[in-house]
């Protein structure tokens, strides 16, 4: 498709293009912007609000500790792995500013998972919740970590209050099994130690990888994608046009340093990180972090204490909102705003979050290896539910055939993504890139895609066997092999079924070695291997599974069974 094919497409106020020399790195902007909106909160989190010139100090003294305190040079990885806390933008923004790779680290991975992400990336630093210190201890051997910074939950609290808070937590709630790492340093130490010295600047090109970010494999082993400063930045930047879009009323749909932002979904997945890490900083939001978004009751309760504008989510969670008896209590007048993405949007669902808060759900598509955003839907009246609207400025797309073959418009075929956002490549794998990245720059995304007459996009099927539950990628290859790895199983399959309240949820078939194996112990089996979005909801025992001549599983009829 033409570059020129969107241009007269996109709603008033948006830009056809991005300045990508606007800025040289993730840190210039942050910079720059914590200078512009110094006394503006930042974020906010359990209480507690950082302006961003408080965010710009503790993120300076936590980058001084790594340059003083650490060997650790600039293009060393630096894991981070915690769930919505103040902590997190901290040592994110610290990490990079000492110049260091980003790898973000889903809290909720078992041993199995965290060991192949450290060993792959080579992360020689962890910054981590103490609630999973018991992790950290198992797979620390077999990993080259050797700077460790333990989070609490209480840390950015006044000092009583952080206090009860951790003590709650540890000793009330039991959440914090035991545990020896006496080489961690407190994230409190970190911060007082690194206020007592000055970071020092580190020249960063936008070439430069800034983030890892994991994706699953469809060889079964997660791989990380190289997110450099210039994906970020251009991320950023092509989102934060979209921001503009003109209000009938002749404003912006989004005013500088005037929103709050609802942040449920967690800062280690790529559209959080992007949308609420990123994208907040160029417009000075104010990012509401919400730690545990499961507690539904809780998450309504903290909701009632703002005037909220925008919130990002995914239809699981827009699902379970609504069926709350307390959200249409909620004051939604300010509300302009709310995003989808990461899984499908169900039809019955938006309309539904229209009729209770009066705003319109949009819907966008982006992947890990896009920063992640590629297409987005104006917003109000000019969205269009069962579509994932445009490119985003500076962004291409086409559809092509099995061999390769652009498709004309309204025909069906395999979406490809070319644009300043689409990633270097796939860490130490270059059998993997060349695969999915051609030599002109086109990202061949395995979702087969109409691009209809009018410029919208719809996705009608996935080409890969790739399972989405909750927004959370989940590659049947990575659970056949390791339950493959169970003794007591002959063979095995794994599918996605439609689910009501994930999307999609896994269903496994198995294949017995032995008589005595039940569901039972397949299911304990799972949960001690995956995290809790990839154990498989339902568990079949059969004879015999569908095969090709050559011994193929064919995971289509299983598909069409199911």
């Amino acid at each position: 498709m033409q570059a020129d094919f969107w241009n007269d497409k996109r709603p008033a106020g948006v830009s056809c293009d991005v300045d990508l020399k606007a800025y040289s790195s993730v840190v210039e902007v942050f910079e720059r912007c914590c200078k512009k909106f110094a006394d503006r909160p930042a974020f906010s989190n359990m209480g507690v609000t950082l302006s961003y010139a408080e965010l710009e100090r503790h993120s300076a003294a936590f980058a001084a500790y790594l340059q003083q305190n650490t060997d650790l040079a600039p293009g060393d990885r630096i894991a981070v792995q915690m769930p919505n806390l103040l902590q997190y933008p901290i040592a994110v923004f610290g990490a990079m500013r000492a110049g260091l790779i980003v790898v973000n680290t889903n809290p909720l991975y078992t041993a199995r998972e965290m060991r192949h992400q450290f060993k792959d990336s080579g992360a020689r630093a962890l910054v981590y919740l103490n609630m999973f210190g018991k992790h950290v201890q198992e797979v620390l051997p077999d990993t080259d970590l050797q700077y460790l910074i333990e989070v609490r939950m209480g840390d950015m609290q006044p000092t009583f209050k952080g206090w009860l808070i951790n003590t709650i937590v540890a000793k009330v709630k039991k959440m914090v099994p035991d545990y020896q790492l006496p080489q961690a340093v407190s994230f409190k130490s970190v911060l007082k130690l690194g206020a007592q010295r000055s970071h020092q600047p580190v020249p960063q090109s936008l070439e430069d990888i800034a983030v890892l970010q994991y994706t699953g494999g469809t060889t079964g082993l997660a791989k990380g994608a190289m997110l450099t400063h210039g994906n970020l930045v251009a991320n950023m930047q092509q989102v934060y046009a979209c921001m503009l879009q003109q209000r009938p009323d002749g404003g912006t749909w989004f005013e500088e340093g005037k929103e709050v932002m609802i942040a449920p979904l967690p800062l280690y997945h790529i559209y959080a990180f992007t949308a609420n890490c990123m994208c907040m900083m160029i417009s000075g939001n104010h990012n509401v972090l919400i730690t545990n978004p499961r507690d539904i009751s809780g998450f309504i309760k903290e909701l009632h204490k703002w005037r909220f504008t925008a919130m990002i989510g995914l239809n699981t969670l827009f699902v379970a909102l609504m069926n709350h008896p307390q959200f249409k209590t909620l004051d939604f007048s300010r509300l302009k705003s709310t995003n989808s993405g990461g899984t499908a949007l169900v039809k019955a669902t938006a309309e539904r979050w229209e009729q209770i808060t009066g705003c319109r759900i949009v819907e966008g598509y982006g992947l890990t290896e896009t920063s992640p955003v590629a297409s987005a839907n104006p917003y109000g009246e000019a969205a269009r539910l069962g579509t994932v609207g445009i490119p985003v400025p500076g962004t291409l797309m086409k559809v092509i055939n099995d061999d390769g073959v652009e498709m004309p418009l309204g025909e069906r075929g395999e979406l490809c993504v070319k644009g300043p956002q689409v990633m270097k490549g796939y860490w130490n794998r270059a059998e993997a890139t060349a695969e999915s990245l051609d030599a002109e720059g086109w990202f061949k995304t395995g979702d087969i895609a109409v691009i209809d007459p009018d410029g919208f996009v719809r996705i009608v099927d996935r080409k890969k066997d790739l399972i989405i539950v909750s927004g959370f990628n989940v590659y049947p290859n990575e659970i056949e092999d390791v339950v493959m790895g169970h003794p007591k199983v002959a063979n095995c399959a794994c599918i996605g079924v439609p689910d009501e309240r994930s999307g999609e949820a896994v269903k496994l078939f198995v294949v017995a070695r032995d008589a005595s194996l039940n569901v039972e112990d397949l299911k304990a089996f799972c949960k001690e291997n995956f995290t809790g979005y990839k154990v498989p909801r339902h568990i079949v025992l059969r004879e015999s599974l569908p095969m090709t001549p050559v011994g193929k599983i064919l995971r289509r009829e299983l598909r069409d069974n199911a």
